[in-house]
């Protein structure tokens, strides 16, 4: 048995204290005296007489190609080692097992560590009060559904390097919009200002330099005008990361990390990720970081006391857009596509863009409040709008551009389908169009409901079945007997009061 260091340690204050060698060995529990004796005489310890090996215990099977992959790792040090043992498998087919893979990703690894630097991290001293950090993160991995709706979102998180105290709203994209209702929240929470605000490179707060901008302003991009505008209603001033360097930012990457397991643990305990609203997982979210933040009040309050209190009003979260209503019946707010209703048409209404929805207003009044488009989805047509035009116009429909939104759910589709197989185009268009007009007057559940029970049997099937299967039986009112009023019980009862 090999002895350790401690058991060395152990043995030679045993000694110290006058007893045998056999007993020094029992009581560090070595094999023999010998032991003791040897390390008595040397006077080191084990780890002291370890040399490095400089010797081979099994033959390299790489040694006569090493060379060649040596010098293209040189090349390219991007190389993968799975990438260079192929090709050498096919340069010498049948020399190499896969089984020898290992072997060569671990000489691969032995040379990246010898030659290969790598860029270092520089941990920073954080001044109280001096910076905050803003950065999206993307929580759809959490598996959050609302209402039964899977939802795609992320976090606008605002960190305070010096406490680590943290605050954020959830966003549809990191956008202006969304880093400005991200931003404001969090000083408005806090109710102080810090002197920097750092994000990274997205676009909403910085762009790229014009061919005229590159050689004054010796940086790679330049601020946007609106992210500015925020930061100068604030008396803020603004920091980015460079580009490719998100560890200096790296406060905030790491507190999105430990955020997102807190969330992910608190919906374990929850025993649900489903929420009736926005409004209910927001505030669930709200409540995690509060939790958080009970812990770091210490420090937070060696920031608070070097920073400026807020006292400007908070800016305005959404935006404003004006946009006429074409004969189509559809606006076009920033570069997307959506329908309202036909009383509009040729009017000019003024839309409201919050993160989530958009408020649509004419002459003042709140006509309609729809869901915001975002990424690849470009138009939203809501079949309401449009389905009593559509009635009279039924050849419109097979070929409208946004046909697919006329299908509020998948049983719909598969209705028009079944319908085109059973009846030449223009009938099976009008009978679909009228079980649209039937969803619109009625409850939309209630129409896929009746068509999927149509669409589980054999027969033929119209709009007329489907409107018989909506007819709900009059409920019966009892005849109720009129109760006849007697004015003496009226009297007796002032005499009994004495009035």
């Amino acid at each position: 048995m090999t002895a350790t260091d401690a058991q060395v340690r152990i043995a030679m204050r045993t000694r110290k204290k006058g007893k045998s060698q056999e007993q020094a060995a029992v009581t560090a529990n070595l094999r023999s005296r010998k032991t003791v004796s040897k390390y008595e005489k040397l006077g080191v310890l084990p780890s002291q007489l370890q040399q490095p090996r400089t010797y081979r215990t099994r033959v390299d099977v790489f040694a006569a190609d090493w060379p060649v992959l040596e010098k293209m790792l040189a090349d390219a040090p991007e190389l993968e080692a799975k990438t260079l043992f192929d090709w050498v498998c096919t340069q010498q087919p049948g020399k190499y097992q896969e089984n020898q893979l290992r072997t060569l990703q671990r000489r691969v690894a032995k040379w990246r560590a010898l030659n290969q630097g790598q860029m270092a991290t520089f941990d920073q001293v954080r001044e109280p009060g001096e910076m905050m950090q803003l950065d999206g993160t993307w929580m759809t991995g959490l598996g959050v559904t609302i209402a039964g709706v899977p939802c795609k979102h992320m976090l606008i998180h605002c960190v305070l390097p010096y406490s680590n105290w943290e605050w954020g709203r959830v966003v549809q994209s990191e956008s202006l919009g969304a880093v400005r209702l991200g931003l404001q929240s969090a000083l408005v929470k806090l109710g102080y200002l810090p002197r920097i605000i750092q994000t990274d490179n997205s676009s909403a707060a910085t762009r790229r330099l014009g061919w005229n901008e590159v050689e004054t302003a010796g940086k790679e991009r330049a601020y946007t005008d609106e992210y500015l505008h925020i930061l100068t209603h604030y008396g803020l001033k603004p920091q980015a990361i460079h580009v490719g360097a998100s560890n200096e930012n790296g406060d905030v990457e790491s507190s999105n990390g430990t955020f997102k397991r807190a969330v992910r643990q608190q919906l374990l305990l929850r025993g649900s990720s489903d929420f009736d609203s926005l409004e209910e997982y927001e505030a669930f979210l709200f409540g995690v970081m509060e939790k958080r933040n009970k812990g770091r009040q210490q420090r937070l309050a060696a920031e608070v006391a070097v920073m400026r209190p807020l006292q400007v009003t908070p800016l305005a979260t959404g935006n404003k857009q004006r946009a006429r209503v074409s004969r189509g019946s559809l606006i076009r707010v920033m570069g997307k596509t959506y329908s309202v209703p036909t009383s509009l048409i040729g009017k000019m209404v003024t839309v409201y863009i919050h993160e989530w929805s958009l408020q649509i207003y004419y002459a003042g009044q709140l006509i309609e409040t729809v869901s915001r488009l975002i990424g690849k989805d470009t138009h939203q047509v809501n079949y309401r709008h449009v389905i009593e035009s559509l009635l009279r116009k039924p050849g419109g429909f097979r070929r409208y551009r946004y046909r697919d939104d006329l299908f509020p759910s998948l049983i719909f589709r598969r209705a028009w389908e079944e319908l085109d197989r059973g009846y030449v185009p223009r009938r099976a268009d009008l009978i679909y169009l009228r079980i649209l007009h039937l969803a619109a007057r009625h409850l939309e559940c209630d129409v896929a409901a009746a068509l999927a029970t149509l669409l589980a049997g054999d027969a033929a099937w119209s709009d007329a079945d489907v409107a018989r299967m909506l007819q709900v039986e009059t409920a019966v009112v009892p005849m109720m007997a009129q109760p006849v009023v007697q004015l003496h019980l009226y009297d007796q009862l002032l005499q009994e009061v004495g009035i």
